[in-house]
């Protein structure tokens, strides 16, 4: 293994992750391919974490660990591993999935074959319960070969549901040209997006990813909108936003305006995004928040002004 430049740098970004930590570092460490570096930056975890990942750095010499002062969010420690990585490709990991042990090996030797259009290679998900048991398997149907950047990107908004790709294999100068991971609910999709518009992605029919579906992960149908965006951001307790379907209109055509493609293709991304995801899906629920807004508004008028936090946020829509 080449310690200073490893094939493969896999970012683990962690806060109070005791439950399930030791099986994830398991997982990754007993991989058949071993020319990797695992890079761990604990958001300033309170519980066990610190501890567990020391013992594991000074048993494994791939391990890099690195522990912030504070919690900055799930967002921030994204995007810090991927700065840390030093690989020839990268891939995010969850402290609480899994891999089989040929994960990275398939992988690897999907990537070395690939072509330069190819920025992302994942394989096909088994979903797995808090305990370990198999659920059943996922078919994400990301598989996106298609030689344009707005026919990928069709294929994407037609199919895409669990964000399991985002743990792939990714090419660092792909994800260099995207803005990464935004402190918002949903910047995985929008991440997800910006990647699909840059190159193919090449789908692994093997389920190789065990991915943990239970109530602390951080999509969880028992959490909240705004336990969610408070993981993204801490901040978002006093400044969360409550309207996420017109957010994540701005930031898709932020991304479509924002990509390094050609003005034509731009068009025609920005035309398949308002009949695939406005029109089809989602003009109802930006429909929606509008008229919550509004309501809002009216509200406040029919009150005399009072400079108060309670007045102060509604105005803000908080």
């Amino acid at each position: 293994m080449n310690k200073t430049n490893p094939l493969v740098s896999i970012g683990l970004p962690v806060y109070n992750a005791e439950q399930y930590l030791e099986e994830a570092l398991d997982s990754i460490l007993a991989q058949t391919f071993e020319d990797f570096e695992l890079i761990i930056s604990d958001n300033g975890s309170t519980d066990n974490t610190e501890a567990i990942c020391w013992s594991y750095a000074r048993r494994d010499q791939r391990l890099r660990y690195f522990r912030n002062a504070t919690n900055q969010g799930a967002a921030w420690n994204f995007n810090r591993v991927f700065e840390l990585a030093r690989g020839k490709y990268f891939k995010w990991t969850a402290h609480d999935d899994l891999y089989t042990p040929a994960y990275l090996a398939r992988l690897v030797e999907v990537f070395e074959q690939a072509p330069a259009s190819v920025v992302l290679c994942y394989p096909k998900t088994t979903l797995i319960d808090k305990d370990g048991n198999p659920l059943r398997i996922y078919d994400d149907r990301l598989d996106l070969r298609d030689a344009l950047p707005h026919q990928r990107l069709l294929h994407f908004f037609r199919n895409v549901v669990l964000c399991n790709a985002v743990y792939g294999l990714i090419r660092p100068e792909a994800l260099r040209q995207t803005r990464r991971l935004e402190k918002f609910v949903g910047a995985d999709v929008i991440l997800l997006t910006e990647l699909a518009m840059l190159g193919q992605f090449w789908e692994i029919p093997e389920p190789l990813f065990l991915r943990r579906r239970h109530p602390q992960a951080s999509g969880a149908a028992a959490r909240t909108y705004l336990d969610v965006a408070v993981w993204f951001d801490p901040s978002n307790r006093r400044h969360h936003d409550v309207y996420p379907a017109n957010r994540w209109f701005i930031e898709y055509l932020r991304s479509i305006k924002n990509s390094p493609i050609s003005g034509w293709e731009k068009l025609l991304c920005a035309r398949v995004f308002f009949w695939e995801w406005y029109l089809k899906r989602n003009w109802r629920n930006i429909g929606g928040e509008w008229k919550i807004a509004l309501k809002h508004l009216l509200r406040l008028q029919k009150q005399p002004w009072e400079k108060t936090p309670a007045t102060a946020a509604a105005l803000q829509f908080k």
